[in-house]
Formats: structure tokens, sequence, C-alpha cells
């Protein structure tokens, strides 16, 4: 048995032309585009590239699309200044803050001082709690976790009621939010870490299994339930020797070339879960605008 790989990419594209489609509808009903408004504190160059891609997008799906870039030595209070300022502005329906911020700045009062209801990145504590008590609808959700999702509703449109889920991570950022949103699709969900007894022995209870844990191929294809559904968070740079003297390539958490033996479904590194995160930035960054609009 060799699984179906489940194209994030194709997943992607069509989440997008559904996020346009919306955005010029939101438009002709209100005279004005969804607002998104990117904030990129110093020179990552990662974080460079992550800020383009979203800024690029946002224009494709016909929003209004604003970038801020503030030098490394910006001190908490100018940016907090900065923040403040976005959301006052009813030009901006969504405040993204590009994460990594540099270390004399603080993640969690950074995040706590958005607006919730122009959070599109999910990661406010309100957002968090709402997730976490069940209000999916009533909140806007992580986007990694929910390309997941997406991408599991591909693989089984009849949906996952009843099925056994394991998610080896537990992150705010996608291992605890993924959790949340399996629950609310009533899956009976087991969170899992490096710390996990018997590891392997429960992974291969999964029905769906979710690596989220950011170490290369560390979940190998006999941990694998036979027909299971797998999605692979990580993206991990390893050497590639074979590539030639210096070379690396990405891999996930998951030993791909094992596991798509076994496994019913699964994510392939890269463009699985990766091309979903920028999709599902734009859908929220909709959802937001309609949100604020609706009152």
């Amino acid at each position: 048995m060799t699984a179906t790989i489940i194209d994030g990419k194709a997943v992607a594209r069509a989440a997008i032309e559904r996020v346009k489609a919306g955005s010029t509808a939101f438009t002709q009903a209100n005279g004005f585009p969804p607002g998104l408004a990117v904030v990129l504190v110093g020179e990552d160059p990662a974080s460079q590239v992550y800020v383009a891609s979203k800024g690029k997008m946002a224009k494709e799906c016909g929003f209004h699309s604003v970038q801020h870039t503030l030098p490394a030595d910006t001190g908490q209070d100018e940016l907090l200044a900065l923040i403040a300022k976005l959301n006052a502005d009813p030009a901006i329906h969504g405040i993204l803050v590009q994460l990594p911020l540099p270390k004399h700045l603080d993640e969690r009062t950074t995040i706590a001082a958005l607006d919730p209801a122009k959070d599109v990145d999910g990661l406010h504590d309100v957002s968090i709690g709402r997730l976490a008590s069940g209000q999916v609808e009533k909140t806007l959700v992580p986007c990694t976790p929910k390309g997941c999702m997406e991408l599991i509703d591909t693989a089984h449109p009849e949906g996952i009621s009843g099925f056994s889920a394991v998610v080896v991570g537990r992150s705010n950022l996608v291992g605890r939010p993924v959790a949340a949103l399996l629950q609310h699709a009533n899956a009976t969900v087991t969170i899992a870490h490096s710390r996990t007894r018997d590891l392997a022995q429960l992974c291969r209870s999964a029905d769906i299994l979710v690596a989220a844990i950011g170490r290369p191929e560390f979940i190998k294809g006999d941990w694998v339930k036979p027909g299971a559904t797998v999605i692979d968070v990580g993206i991990n740079r390893i050497d590639a020797p074979e590539k030639g003297e210096g070379k690396t390539r990405l891999v996930g958490d998951v030993d791909f070339n094992a596991a798509a033996v076994v496994a019913g479904a699964i994510t392939p590194v890269p463009g699985g879960v990766g091309p979903m995160t920028i999709a599902m930035l734009m859908a929220n960054t909709l959802r937001a605008a309609e949100q604020i609009v609706a009152g």
C-alpha cells in the first residue's frame, strides 16, 4: 500500500481562490477592501522572506496591504505605540507581528497589545482561551493548525468524529491549538511529546497522527498505524551530501519514505502544511474584516 499524498499547494490554491472571491464581495459591499498590516522588527533573513510573501499574497487577494519595518533596536514602547495605532486604524482589519522578535522585546507583551479582533495569527490570550473553551466560531484560529485541519478535511470529507488522534508536540503555536481543533471535530485526542512513555506504541494507535515536534524524521515508518492519515508540520533543514558539498534539503518530523508505505494519506515536506499557513492567514484577514464590519 502506498499513501495518498495530500497536496498542500493545491488545497492552498483553492483556499486562496475562495478568499479572492470573498474579498471582491466584501469590497463591493463596503466600498473598501480588507486591510492587513504586517510588522517586522529587525533584519532576520527568513522573516524578511516570509513577510514579503505575505504582502504579495495580500495584494493578490485584493487586500489593502501595509508593511511596517522597524530597526532591530526598536524599543518595546515604540513597538506598542505602533500596535496601538494599527488597532485604532479603521482601514486595518488584521495585524500580524512577525515572530521571532529581537531578544530584548517581549513576545507575550507584544501579542497581548493586539486587539483580539485583529489578531489574525490567533496568538492573543483571548484567542487561545476561546479556542481552548471550544468557541471556535468566535475566534481567529492560528494559521498553521487551521491549515492542518483543512488538509485533514481533504483526506476525510466525511468528517473525523470518533477517530483517534495523536498530536506529537505541545507548543502554543501548533500542538495545543491543533489538538483543540481535533477535539472540536469530535476526535478523541492525545497530546504527546518527547517525554511521553511508549511514544511509538501511542503513535501506532492513531487514525490521525500530527507531527509537530521539530526533530527531523523523528517519527519512524513503523510508528504509523496502517491506513492512518499523517500530517507532518515539521520543517527541518539537514545536510544533503548526495546533492554536493555543503548542500542541504528540507525534511519533516516524519520519515516520509518509510511512513508513506504504511499510511493511508500523508503530507509531504515541502509542499504539505507549509503552503497552507499563508492561505489561512489570508482567510483569517477576510474573516476579521467581515466580523469587524458586522460589529
